[in-house]
């Protein structure tokens, strides 16, 4: 802290607080709601940031028949429309790789009898999408289009383009409906995920 023409200069953790010497009643509150203010961004950037790192290991290991029945299921639901309208009939006897990238995660997807199926494994992919798991979280919340992180290159798509860009138009074909109550909690961090990458940590000059 130190006396500069008049103000006092406030500084913590390099964010800069002015204040007159005599200072006004409630100012002190002001500059700590604005300290709270920089320090939840500061957390909620921070955990954004960190927790792939964190989950990575503990997802991998869950067993692959327990992702595999809670994937179909969603796929199931979230698509439903589109595969009772065979809109997924030109992955049959194809296979979709998906692969979550901070996650060290992927599944192989194909249709088969009027339904979306998953494997751990397959001979060949046809078709792979790549992808962190933010940016799928995004798209699955609607707070991303996937064309745009196509042309950002923050989606992948390697193989048969053709194909991926089958399944990459079907994406807005995804009904967040059929989530049921896991609508609510998807859509919650998708907008946290989405308000921690805006977060603008005022500066110096800023605050000054």
């Amino acid at each position: 802290e130190a006396a500069l023409g008049g103000f006092t200069l406030l500084e913590v953790s390099g964010h800069k607080f002015d204040f007159q010497q005599d200072l006004a009643e409630g100012a002190v509150l002001e500059c700590a709601k604005n300290w709270e203010f920089i320090v939840f961004q500061h957390l909620q950037r921070r955990l954004v940031e960190q927790a792939p790192r964190l989950l990575r290991h503990p997802l991998k290991l869950v067993p692959f028949p327990l992702q595999q029945n809670l994937m179909e299921a969603l796929l199931g639901r979230v698509f439903r429309e589109a595969i009772e309208e065979g809109e997924f009939a030109f992955l049959a006897g194809k296979w979709l790789k998906v692969e979550v990238s901070d996650l060290g995660l992927c599944w192989f997807i194909s249709e088969r009898e009027g339904k979306l199926v998953v494997a751990r494994k397959c001979e060949h992919a046809d078709v792979c999408f790549s992808g962190n798991s933010q940016d799928l979280v995004l798209i699955a919340g609607r707070r991303e289009d996937p064309d745009s992180l196509f042309f950002q290159r923050r989606l992948k798509i390697e193989g048969d383009t053709e194909l991926g860009l089958e399944v990459k138009n079907l994406m807005d074909s995804l009904d967040l409906d059929g989530l049921g109550l896991m609508k609510y909690p998807l859509m919650d961090l998708a907008t946290f995920i989405e308000r921690a990458r805006e977060t603008h940590v005022p500066t110096a000059a800023t605050m000054s």
